[in-house]
């Protein structure tokens, strides 16, 4: 596994610390859990994007085929 340094702002290295808190989540855990959300988020977006693509037509899955 991978393991990344990343600087956090004041008011997001809170919110992690609060998380943890509240979760029992390790700050690994939130982290993990935040950039799988954020990769989520980026497909829909894509798919999206895609869909107001006139060259694209057809079935859902196979448009998800083509932009991935």
């Amino acid at each position: 596994m991978t393991t990344l340094s990343v600087p956090l702002t004041p008011e997001l290295a809170k919110f992690v610390e609060e998380a943890t808190k509240s979760s029992g989540l390790t700050k690994s855990d939130i982290m993990r859990q935040a950039l799988t959300f954020y990769a989520e988020e980026q497909a829909v977006r894509k798919i999206l994007l895609a869909s107001n693509e006139p060259s694209l037509k057809g079935d859902l899955r196979e448009l998800m085929n083509k932009i991935n």
